[in-house]
This record gives structure tokens, sequence and C-alpha cells, in this order.
């Protein structure tokens, strides 16, 4: 039996595409976005940075998409602070 944490990991960017290798939904996916959620729980600067890293790796391997797009699949998904 795999845990939560171990479940979670196949959700992953393939490069250059960014979308999920496990399920091929643009990535983040839904499960992804769980995991991360879950992983930086108290930590939404970190969730915030770690997210811009890969922002900036998916504007330089996808220079076809619009830089905006790439953003909302990204980054604007994040829950707000309330």
């Amino acid at each position: 039996m795999i845990g939560p944490q171990e479940r979670w990991l196949v959700h992953v960017p393939a490069h250059p595409s960014y979308a999920c290798r496990s399920c091929g939904s643009p990535w983040p996916c839904h499960q992804a976005r769980l995991a991360l959620v879950t992983s930086f729980r108290r930590n939404r600067v970190g969730l915030m940075v770690y997210l811009a890293a890969h922002l900036a790796r998916a504007l330089e391997e996808r220079p076809d998409v619009h830089p905006a797009a790439l953003a909302g699949q990204i980054l604007y998904w994040v829950p707000r602070r309330r």
C-alpha cells in the first residue's frame, strides 16, 4: 500500500509540454494542486516561489504560448488568503 504523499508524487510536469506526466492534464493538474497545497500548507510564499520557478522554466521552454496563458495555468489557481 502506498501512502497519500507517494500517490501524489507522480503528478509532475513533463518537459517541455508542461502537461502532467501521469494524467496528461495541463500541469498542475487537480491532484498536483492538492499535493502542492498540502505540502506548502503554512507556507504560501514558498508555494508561490516554487511555482514562479516553474513558470520561468515554462516561459523558456514554451515560447509559442502566450505568457499570460502560462501564468494562468501555473500560478493563478493558488487560493487567496482570507
